[in-house]
């Protein structure tokens, strides 16, 4: 089906938006005119479906340019012909690595919803909301890439900072690089630019183009659209909110496990039997050895000793007169 086409696509009604009550929206959308892609975003909403689908199943690349044939007529859509078809900027950047780092540096507080520095492989829901919007355009409708769209990559970002911070891009290149890579074989970028290329066929007045298709009103960005965008990405922010609340208040819990694993378990010890008092003080015994001192007996001082011999005469001397 040639639906699968522009099954992600977004396209972006510029009146509806630029007349919503909401000035940051509206100066989100008002960079993207100022960037010179109004004419490729806002083009007229109408598809050729049987038509999409032979081009793509024919395009090629040769030489820079794509060939392919639509109902057996040869179409061929140079560079040029693409940049003027959609009025898109032919000076400025011709390739993302060239963005200014300093310019991504200032981008990311821009868009940061708590003002601090966003992370550039983080989630959108960092952004303010007219900012997750633009992530999503350039995921869509520029850049055409498959993934998620709620994360954020290195790629995406330069495109938002060349919008967010007025960088001029050569938007007719870099497009028409997108378009080369979903027609060359062997790619795996993403079908797009439904509108886009439909807008091109009808160019050609001897395609037999089929009957026309209106766009799907869902994938158009209007006031009505937006507000929806707004309700979902608000109602998803808050049950995050919700879940890592609960998650956190859950983790305070100490389950049983947790309980059981801080409580220590008593070691198991082996029994002995019991030793008597007896072999115990035999192996105390063994196990003290007393060492010997040398005590030196007390000796008497000289005038000691002739005081006990006085004392010795007159012991002897009473006991002879006794007799």
């Amino acid at each position: 089906m040639a639906s699968s086409l522009y099954s992600n696509v977004q396209h972006v009604d510029f009146e509806s938006v630029l007349a919503m009550d909401d000035p940051g929206m509206v100066s989100m959308f008002e960079a993207l005119m100022a960037s010179g892609l109004r004419g490729f975003l806002g083009c007229p909403a109408v598809v050729y479906e049987d038509a999409l689908v032979d081009f793509f199943e024919n395009a090629s690349v040769r030489n820079g340019v794509v060939f392919s044939t639509v109902g057996g007529q040869i179409v061929k859509i140079s560079e040029k012909i693409f940049a003027e078809s959609f009025e898109l900027p032919v000076d400025g950047l011709e390739d993302l690595s060239e963005m200014p780092k300093d310019a991504i540096f200032d981008a990311r507080s821009i868009v940061s919803l708590s003002g601090e520095q966003i992370n550039l492989s983080g989630r959108k829901n960092q952004m303010k909301m007219p900012y997750r919007l633009l992530c999503d355009i350039v995921a869509k409708a520029i850049s055409v890439k498959a993934g998620s769209f709620n994360a954020i990559t290195v790629e995406k970002f330069s495109l938002m900072t060349a919008v967010v911070c007025g960088v001029k891009m050569n938007w007719a290149k870099f497009l028409f690089g997108v378009l080369k890579k979903m027609v060359a074989a062997k790619m795996k970028q993403t079908k797009g630019f439904a509108i886009q290329i439909s807008l091109l066929l009808a160019t050609f007045p001897a395609v037999e183009l089929g009957e026309a298709s209106a766009f799907p009103a869902s994938k158009i960005l209007s006031k009505k659209t937006v507000l929806r965008f707004v309700s979902i990405n608000e109602r998803d922010g808050a049950e995050e909110v919700k879940a890592a609340a609960k998650k956190k208040t859950v983790s305070k819990k100490r389950t049983a496990a947790d309980i059981e694993a801080a409580v220590p378990k008593k070691k198991r010890s082996l029994k002995k039997k019991s030793i008597s008092s007896l072999e115990l003080v035999e192996v105390a015994e063994e196990a003290l050895v007393v060492e010997p001192l040398d005590v030196e007996e007390p000796r008497c001082s000289s005038a000691d000793a002739v005081d006990l011999i006085i004392q010795q005469v007159l012991d002897e001397t009473r006991a002879a007169d006794a007799c």
